[in-house]
């Protein structure tokens, strides 16, 4: 099972290349940059390597325990996650061909793009103050036991 610690690292790192790409796509110049682009697709990658091992490491344990508040938290992180994976399909079919950015109405993508970030920072916040102290209690119960 994924560590606590490598779960907070991964959302730092996208928490912080969020916040990067959020400035730097201001500038319609920089934006066109394979500097630009290379950090977008890093933030992308990250975003989806952390949902899936969510999927894959955290909620089984919680979706088969006794507690039903406990099961719940993981319905709802789970349809939550299915839920950013649809938007942010839709996002990156919208604005991106393979590794590339296609950026045809720049104020548009601004808006859309910092709409994601807020999504994926919202989330990133639910999991520490929600999802993880639930993880963490099951796992010492396990432990425990």
């Amino acid at each position: 099972m994924i560590s606590f610690t490598e779960l907070t690292q991964q959302n730092h790192k996208i928490a912080e290349l969020s916040k990067v790409l959020s400035h730097i796509i201001k500038d319609r110049e920089i934006c066109d940059t394979d500097v630009t682009c290379d950090l977008f697709f890093d933030f992308v990658s990250r975003v989806q390597e952390h949902l899936d091992v969510e999927d894959r490491e955290i909620y089984q344990a919680l979706l088969t325990h006794q507690e039903n508040r406990v099961k719940n938290t993981a319905n709802r992180f789970l349809s939550g996650s299915a839920e950013i994976k649809r938007v942010f399909k839709q996002y990156l079919r919208r604005w991106c061909n393979q590794k590339s950015l296609r950026i045809k109405n720049h104020g548009q993508f601004v808006q859309e793009t910092n709409d994601m970030f807020d999504l994926v920072l919202q989330r990133i916040q639910d999991e520490t103050e929600h999802l993880y102290p639930i993880v963490k209690e099951v796992k010492w119960e396990k432990q425990a036991a």
